[in-house]
């Protein structure tokens, strides 16, 4: 008999999609209602994620939003850190840090970001999910009730369930332009005659109809050919990532087995039968034809049988469609949901728990774990070095910045016999939400400042420009370009000092 190896063959399921048939047309997921310890850890998280998401835009902190993200205005906050358009560079540095991230946990630990804290998953499975089993009845409720004629009943429960499918979109859609134009504009948007914020109403609409669309229709179909993230498990992921893993050295080969009462399994001749006709290799077949004359072939195979008796639970809680059993595959989110399912199955025929479990398949391989791989190390460093980057930038980001640049086109003017003048334009970025005075100092060499006008005020969150002169001495020019310094207050204390060039005779 040849040696049977699991997964060496039979993988023409990465050829096609679980949840598309031959003709291309989709099939429906009805996932069976999961439980256990991770869904219902998985569930208090949740919670925590969606009071977070929806009680953010609340938060002020100074009369501004804890979080904004105005692309429109190039007006950005991250927890309270206002970012103005020419801190657009630190807010980019930030994103990119924060991918490195992302590429560095997904190497070690796969997707589990996408099943634990992914707003699609939880507002999928947390939320969509668990209102229509409330409404409709778990998995096989569902199909009869899809299968059977248009009742009242029937009528009742599928349009109440898209009122509320629609009712959370419009929620869902509110928080989030909430979190790019601020909750104060939701809800000028939401309570005003719609004539005066026609673009606002629109927008709330057409994302109000984008969520319903994808959370009542596209559902798990985001998650397999959408997402850009779950593509780049290809890449990113390799033998040494922990992901949800079936065991197929313990489960291997299928079959169906019965409670152990004692050492002896209960009804052999069923259960060689189903895992002779189930098992896909026929793996008990093979080894009954090669055993002895002597040997019992029923007790025989039956002791042979992996842990996993072909349930198929697994499978039917997938809210993706998948069948674990055959490998890491791009569709697996990482829900745990087919652990939790499998761990019920195990406690029910006395086997330990784990058979699907979090694990690397070297470790099942090799009963070894190591997290620590080059790749790993060499992410870290990559992160570490990126990290250290953006300490250092936004040490030296002040909260106003200044830029004093001479008047283009404009040579030196005499002052007198001993003084020369060169005229500048200045800009004042301000970059908190406060509106304060603003006063020029001569630092070095020794001069003048004279404005151009008023004394400047600057605004919040806006740019203050204006001009001003500077003379100097003439003894105290070093030679055609002067370096100079200028020391900027407001109420007394200084908030930035900015250098430039002072232009003079030959």
């Amino acid at each position: 008999m040849s040696e049977i190896t699991p997964f060496e063959d039979y993988e023409e399921y990465r050829d096609h999609l679980a949840t598309v048939d031959d003709k291309g047309k989709r099939i429906w997921v009805y996932p069976k209602k999961p439980k256990g310890k991770f869904t219902s850890a998985r569930t208090y998280l949740s919670w925590v994620f969606l009071i977070f998401l929806f009680g953010v835009p609340f938060i002020k902190v100074n009369g501004e939003p804890l979080m904004l993200f105005n692309i429109l205005k190039r007006h950005f906050i991250v927890f309270g850190i206002s970012f103005a358009p020419q801190d657009f560079h630190l807010f980019v540095l930030a994103m990119l840090t924060f991918v490195v991230f992302i590429i560095l946990f997904t190497v070690i630990y796969g997707r589990l970001f996408c099943g634990w804290v992914c707003p699609q998953t939880v507002f999928m499975e947390m939320v969509y999910r668990k209102i229509e089993y409330l409404i409709e009845g778990d998995a096989n409720a569902q199909r009869r009730l899809n299968n059977s004629p248009w009742t009242s009943d029937k009528i009742i429960k599928k349009l109440g369930k898209q009122v509320i499918f629609f009712a959370i979109a419009v929620l869902i859609s509110n928080t989030f332009l909430a979190y790019i134009i601020g909750i104060d504009e939701v809800y000028q948007i939401a309570t005003e005659p719609v004539s005066q914020n026609l673009t606002g109403f629109i927008a709330m609409l057409v994302f109000s109809f984008a969520f319903y669309f994808v959370f009542a229709w596209m559902r798990e179909q985001i998650c397999i050919a959408i997402c850009p993230y779950g593509r780049l498990q290809g890449v990113l992921l390799d033998k040494n990532s922990i992901v949800v893993h079936y065991d197929q050295v313990r489960g291997e080969p299928r079959g169906k087995i019965k409670r152990e009462t004692g050492n002896k399994p209960i009804s052999p001749i069923s259960s060689i039968q189903a895992s002779v006709l189930q098992s896909e290799k026929a793996v008990a077949l093979e080894m009954v034809e090669a055993l002895p004359p002597a040997a019992n072939p029923i007790e025989a195979v039956q002791k042979s049988l992996g842990d996993c008796i072909d349930c198929k639970l697994c499978v039917h809680v997938c809210p993706t469609g998948i069948d674990i059993r055959n490998g890491t595959q791009l569709e697996c989110v990482n829900c745990t949901a087919c652990m939790d399912a499998c761990d019920e199955v195990m406690d029910k025929v006395s086997r330990p728990r784990g058979l699907i479990r979090y694990a690397s398949a070297t470790s099942i391989e090799t009963k070894t774990q190591k997290v620590f791989t080059t790749r790993v190390k060499a992410y870290s460093v990559v992160l570490a070095l990126m990290v250290i980057l953006n300490i250092v930038l936004f040490s030296m980001r002040t909260d106003v910045e200044v830029l004093l640049l001479r008047t283009p086109g404009m040579l030196f003017q005499k002052v007198g016999e001993d003084k020369i003048s060169n005229l500048y334009n200045y800009e004042i970025i301000n970059k908190t939400r406060d509106t304060f005075p603003i006063e020029f100092r001569m630092v070095k060499p020794q001069g003048a400042i004279k404005l151009v006008g008023k004394t400047p005020f600057t605004k919040a969150s806006e740019v203050t420009e204006g001009a001003l002169f500077v003379e100097i001495e003439r003894k105290n020019l070093d030679s055609r370009k002067t370096r100079i310094e200028v020391d900027v207050y407001s109420n007394g204390k200084k908030i930035d000092r900015v250098k430039t060039n002072f232009l003079g005779p030959i």
